[in-house]
């Protein structure tokens, strides 16, 4: 069964243009570029890509993985500055036999190398807002950063995962979150389900938590528990030590096509695709009992999204 899913409510446009290339035959790995650059070319969007905020210095620096879950391929870049796309120079990556994850002005010269027009991801909105930063608030970097992460299956069973962002505002010169790297931000198995992760980088990379949920999957557990259970896990142990866990949100497909979405935080947003309902945009709560429940997203709520997100 074909379907995608992809995190926060900026995937919309791209999850609704990825499933009618899914619903037309196309590949899983086509649908999944077409939904987070379709996030990355949109400037409203702060934490990804062209018009991501910049780190402490002022530079904008991008991180983006994709792997395959046929073969087990991936490719990513951390810290790259001046390309538009990280998802797609780690598309290319991925096609290498070692030198798969490129860092710095390596991930830049390699882009460069391989057709990619260099740019200026800095926008005016974005500048003005980390000058208004540097000025009114210098020693707390911005709490939001959402990465774009989107999980894709088609009718062949063929299964890709990929994430896109631009890190924390304000974060160290070469910091690297969760996003790219391979089994904390994303992970995908043809065989199994794939998986990928939003939110405070630091705390889902202490539990390989993509990968946690698809090795879930490969024991048996339904899509629900295993998502439930992977961020039931790492927040408890996070605690254990003393440790607050900060947001952590992820997504998930099994191979039958089975979707599911698990949060420590309310309103966190996730983009599916329904061959009845057709593409929903759908928010995380939690009932009088404390479960969490989805609820779809309507008119009002999104435009307030939106408006905070840019």
């Amino acid at each position: 069964m074909a379907r995608c899913i992809a995190t926060w409510l900026m995937a919309e446009q791209g999850v609704r243009k990825a499933h009618e290339l899914l619903i037309n035959g196309h590949a899983s790995a086509e649908a999944l570029l077409k939904i987070i650059q379709e996030v990355e070319n949109d400037e409203r969007f702060v934490s990804v890509a062209r018009g991501g905020l910049p780190n402490r210095d002022g530079y904008v620096q991008l991180d983006g993985a994709f792997m395959d879950g046929n073969d087990l391929r991936f490719g990513a870049v951390m810290a790259m500055e001046d390309i538009a796309s990280p998802i797609a120079v780690a598309y290319k990556l991925k096609d290498r036999d070692a030198n798969n994850i490129l860092a710095g002005i390596g991930a830049k010269e390699y882009a460069l190398k391989n057709g990619f027009e260099e740019v200026n991801n800095l926008t005016d909105k974005a500048k003005k807002r980390y000058l208004e930063k540097t000025e009114n608030d210098p020693l707390k970097a911005y709490d939001g950063h959402d990465t774009v992460g989107a999980i894709v299956i088609d009718d062949s069973g063929h299964m890709t995962v990929g994430t896109s962002t631009s890190g924390l505002f304000y974060k160290d010169n070469g910091r690297i979150g969760d996003s790219p790297l391979i089994g904390s931000g994303f992970y995908a198995d043809s065989e199994v389900g794939g998986a990928a992760a939003t939110g405070m980088g630091e705390d889902i990379a202490k539990g390989c938590l993509s990968y946690r949920i698809v090795e879930l999957l490969r024991e048996g557990f339904n899509i629900n528990k295993a998502t439930k259970t992977a961020v039931d896990e790492l927040v408890g142990r996070l605690e254990r030590s003393g440790i607050k866990a900060r947001d952590i949100s992820v997504i998930a497909l099994d191979r039958f096509g089975n979707y599911a979405a698990y949060s420590n935080i309310t309103d966190f947003t996730f983009c599916i695709d329904d061959d009845e309902k057709g593409v929903r945009v759908l928010r995380l709560g939690f009932d009088e009992n404390g479960d969490q429940v989805y609820s779809e997203a309507d008119e009002a709520f999104k435009r307030s999204w939106l408006e905070n997100e840019s």
